[in-house]
């Protein structure tokens, strides 16, 4: 009888905390690679992100010796199907995430990833049957409120950050239940999205409009696309298969505080009342959350 297929445990372990941490960090300074390509439209930015992921990812395979994972992967028709998914949704939030920016609303972008955490937990615990404690449910109702802070100071909702948490929740999500290796993983996903990303750059070409290969200073950031995107997102993939989603959920807020300090600090963006305030809230939520969490990891047996 064949043994049956593992998967990864609801659990959340000191390797996956250190992956997932170091990845939001990277996004967290994203936002000056996303500054200095703003003139580039967010379309023709996305498909170089993808094109060029592809010879890091697929190194990566190669140094991993996990080649043969994803020619099993490329032959299972569920499996195509749910990186299609994925595929779909990481690149409409790369989409989201590059117009923000280079729009000027850098905030707009750090709030939705504020809310994706709640979003991740609110997923985990629908869909997962994850269960919070006391002070993980405190630390909850303190980052929601900060949430609600930050969302009033805007007087609505804006769409990139619905937009956005939507995307990236979904995304977590299905990509914890993606049957294969982060790494294969990600690999099937740029492979699913190169052709049409060549298809638009093609276009491009031919009708003049490309930014490769003109100014120099526009080919060297659009050849770097491949090396932001890949490292932070091969990174996440594997923390976040042996992370809970409600952990992951609170990891998030690395990125956008980052975010938020280089809006303000480094483009110049207005530092309201409203963030002095909500700031404090969203670290002591994460304060709140992180000591359940290491009281839960040192009752574990060994």
């Amino acid at each position: 009888m064949a043994a049956p297929a593992q998967t990864p445990e609801n659990t959340d372990t000191p390797q996956g905390l250190a992956f997932a941490a170091t990845a939001f960090v990277l996004w967290g300074f994203l936002p000056f690679y996303m500054k200095a390509v703003g003139h580039i439209p967010p379309a023709e930015v996305v498909a170089h992100r993808v094109i060029w992921s592809v010879p890091i990812a697929g190194l990566v395979l190669i140094l991993m010796r996990r080649t043969a994972d994803l020619k099993a992967a490329l032959r299972s028709p569920r499996t195509l199907a749910m990186g299609c998914v994925t595929a779909a949704l990481i690149s409409v939030n790369w989409g989201i995430y590059v117009w923000s920016i280079g729009a000027g609303r850098a905030l707009d972008a750090a709030l939705g990833y504020y809310i994706n955490p709640l979003f991740s937990i609110f997923l985990g615990a629908l869909l997962l049957g994850e269960r919070l404690n006391r002070a993980q449910m405190a630390a909850v109702a303190l980052a929601a409120l900060a949430v609600v802070v930050l969302t009033l100071e805007n007087g609505s909702l804006p769409w990139p950050a619905l937009g956005m948490m939507l995307t990236w929740g979904f995304y977590a999500y299905f990509k914890k239940s993606l049957p294969v290796g982060p790494n294969q993983g990600f690999m099937l996903e740029v492979l699913i999205l190169t052709p049409p990303a060549l298809a638009y750059l093609t276009y491009l070409g031919a009708t003049g409009d490309s930014h490769l290969g003109g100014a120099g200073s526009d080919t060297a950031l659009l050849l770097c696309a491949g090396l932001v995107t890949a490292v932070p997102l091969l990174v996440f993939a594997n923390g976040a298969r042996v992370l809970r989603m409600a952990t992951v959920g609170f990891l998030q807020y690395i990125a956008p505080t980052l975010i938020f300090l280089i809006a303000v600090l480094a483009f110049g963006e207005e530092f309201t009342q409203a963030k002095m305030i909500a700031f404090p809230m969203i670290w002591a939520a994460l304060a709140v959350y992180s000591w359940s969490m290491v009281r839960q990891m040192r009752r574990r047996p060994a």
